[in-house]
């Protein structure tokens, strides 16, 4: 046996033995790895079924908290072939995956060849693409501020124009290669303003652009974000006339009815801001009045404005005990007598009036007989005599009394 082992020839022919040995061994271990878990080209059998199936979505697998991997495709067809039945079942079910494995591989770009798994022995497949280019890059994540685009800003109705718009959260965080965020150069918001009256509220999609105006598709948190267009409307500041209704309690007196603001600003159309000259209906119930009082009034909305500011208004209300004046031989005019008449005032002959007036003290001090004005209103009436309503007019806050009410007057043709 010493002899045979020693011998050169036969140590030779062993070796051819062995060597042939593994090659089949490995032979036979790559057909049954291309069956099941790669992508190499096959020669078909004539006799089996085909089946291609599309759209199979591509698995990577890598580092993917400190990584981004560029290049691998969404999906692949993959072509099978084998028993009719195995063959059906596999393409309805698509439970098979083809993967992308660059767990080992370093940063920088390689040629990296699809897998595929969990595929029947009885089957082969061709993955198409089966070769892909990728590039491994260091993950990074930057803040950017958004910014916010107007859709259709020329749609909105004369004299609207959009306000800072708010955004909410107004930065968001974006993740890619290192590469990619050197490119990002705008982060934005898009909102329609067409036919606003009033503040948009819009949830927007948050989209990236380079330089060129390009989308660059990369991870965003959040993907979506709030934003708030206040919409500025024609305006006008306007007055305001207090209505008085009801009375106040025997023997007090308004000293004094001081609205807080004495203006407010109303919002609308300018062919409805045209025709306003001041805002009616502002109201003040003084029979609720015992005391100083400081009420807050809500502003009547005018027909066609969308709105007001402020909404509503303090008015502040002081009363006094009142006291009394009285003002003799008031002359009382005559108003509104037609052309070509006369009037004679019958009673009281004296065409005079004497005028008690009664308000807070502080109020009627000043309040001269100039002050206070009887007139009557002779206004469409004809010839003969007539009772006519004496009226009066005067200071703010004071309140009077006269010896009569009417008076009788004849009004005859001017000769």
């Amino acid at each position: 046996m010493d002899k045979l082992m020693n011998n050169h020839w036969v140590m030779r022919v062993i070796a051819l033995f062995m060597a042939l040995m593994l090659y089949a061994s490995v032979n036979i271990e790559s057909g049954n790895t291309v069956n099941n878990n790669s992508s190499s080209p096959l020669s078909f059998s004539p006799d089996a079924d085909k089946t291609t199936v599309t759209d199979v979505p591509v698995t990577t697998y890598f580092d993917q908290e400190n990584l981004v991997v560029t290049g691998v495709p969404e999906s692949v067809e993959v072509n099978l072939e084998g028993a009719t039945g195995t063959l059906t079942k596999a393409s309805k079910l698509r439970d098979f995956e083809v993967y992308a494995d660059l767990s080992k591989l370093s940063i920088g770009t390689h040629k990296v060849k699809l897998g595929i798994k969990n595929l029947s022995e009885d089957l082969e497949a061709k993955i198409d693409p089966s070769v892909i280019d990728v590039s491994i890059e260091e993950k990074v994540t930057k803040d950017f501020q958004v910014e916010v685009d107007f859709l259709n800003e020329d749609k909105l109705e004369e004299g609207y124009t959009p306000d800072q718009p708010i955004v909410n959260p107004n930065s968001v965080r974006v993740t890619a290669s290192k590469e990619v965020i050197e490119q990002i150069s705008s982060v934005k918001a898009v909102v329609n303003l067409e036919d606003a009256e009033e503040t948009v509220n819009e949830e927007s999609r948050i989209t990236i652009y380079d330089s060129d105006g390009n989308v660059i598709p990369v991870e965003v948190e959040p993907t979506v974000v709030d934003v708030t267009v206040p919409i500025k409307s024609p305006s006008k500041v306007l007055p305001f006339k207090i209505v008085r209704e009801g009375e106040l309690e025997k023997g007090l007196s308004i000293s004094s009815i001081e609205p807080e603001p004495k203006e407010v600003t109303v919002f609308g159309p300018n062919d409805v801001l045209e025709e306003l000259e001041f805002i009616d209906g502002v109201t003040v119930d003084l029979s609720k009045i015992k005391k100083d009082t400081v009420l807050e009034v809500p502003i009547p909305i005018p027909e066609g404005i969308n709105k007001v500011n402020p909404e509503k208004i303090k008015i502040n209300i002081d009363v006094a005990e009142q006291e009394e004046k009285t003002f003799e031989n008031q002359s009382v005019k005559a108003v509104g007598l037609s052309e070509g008449m006369d009037v004679e005032m019958v009673d009281p002959e004296s065409g005079t009036l004497d005028v008690k007036i009664f308000g807070a003290p502080d109020v009627i001090k000043d309040v001269n007989s100039s002050d206070i004005e009887l007139y009557i209103n002779l206004s469409d009436l004809s010839e003969g005599e007539h009772e006519v309503p004496v009226e009066v007019n005067g200071p703010q806050n004071i309140t009077w009394s006269l010896e009569q009410a009417k008076v009788k007057v004849k009004i005859s043709s001017a000769s």
